[in-house]
């Protein structure tokens, strides 16, 4: 098994959603490296606090989809999550022990590693403090200019402009976007990643009026990504599509 290729005259830039979560078990190193090695432009990803104020990748707030034991991600340490091994992908079974959560580190030392975008979900409510402590974490790592920071929460991309004025960031709508998301982007000059199936053609070329990219979440239907690319989409995140 392999991604799938798309084709598009004006092709967007291709986001690996949660890795290449197509191949392997999302949200892992395999994951990310898998990405890595192919022409994906960004590697999309979700980050977390534990309990003892660390930084750590997955998806959901519990851990039961991926591990089978139930923990509560910010009501858990980061080495009790750590400690866990990660079902996999294909066998759903607990047998390759490179599958744990990862650190916010070392996603973005890989991303670094393979020259690719990290596209980094600041999931659930942030503290003001917490979203510097990310940025400053991988400031240290040398890769700041390359993260685009994506969120449904719009207070957590307030705080970050407060702060980053200039950093790359996307609010996250979904089937229920606010009336005025439009001017909600305006007021904090932030891009926009939306469902696929919200996005219309008037939504993009309304948006490349007003200066705003679009992303577009999450596309695995080779016919849909060639569609909104033929619309002007800038990015489309996928599980499989490359």
């Amino acid at each position: 098994m392999d991604t799938i290729k798309i084709c598009a005259e004006n092709k967007p830039l291709m986001v690996a959603h949660r890795g290449c979560s197509g191949l392997e078990r999302e949200n892992t190193n395999a994951a990310f490296v898998a990405a890595g090695n192919r022409s994906y432009w960004g590697i999309e990803t979700d980050v977390h606090k534990t309990l003892d104020g660390k930084y750590i990748i997955i998806h959901d707030d519990n851990t039961g989809r991926v591990a089978v034991d139930e923990l509560i991600v910010e009501k858990s340490t980061f080495d009790t999550l750590r400690r866990l091994t990660l079902l996999n992908k294909y066998t759903d079974q607990k047998d390759r022990s490179d599958l744990v959560l990862p650190s916010l580190e070392e996603y973005i030392s890989i991303c670094k590693y393979y020259g690719k975008e990290a596209v980094l979900e600041l999931k659930n409510a942030f503290e003001e403090e917490d979203i510097y402590e990310i940025c400053e974490i991988i400031d240290k790592l040398g890769y700041l200019d390359h993260v685009i920071f994506i969120s449904f929460c719009y207070d957590n991309l307030v705080f970050l402009r407060r702060k980053y004025p200039n950093q790359q960031a996307q609010f996250l709508l979904g089937k229920r976007a606010p009336m005025n998301w439009m001017e909600m982007l305006k007021a904090e000059n932030l891009d926009l990643d939306v469902y696929y199936k919200m996005a219309t053609k008037e939504l993009i070329d309304n948006c490349h009026a007003n200066g705003i990219k679009v992303n577009v979440w999450t596309v695995d239907e080779k016919e849909a990504a060639e569609q909104l690319a033929e619309w002007g989409v800038d990015m489309i995140t996928s599980n499989i599509l490359e």
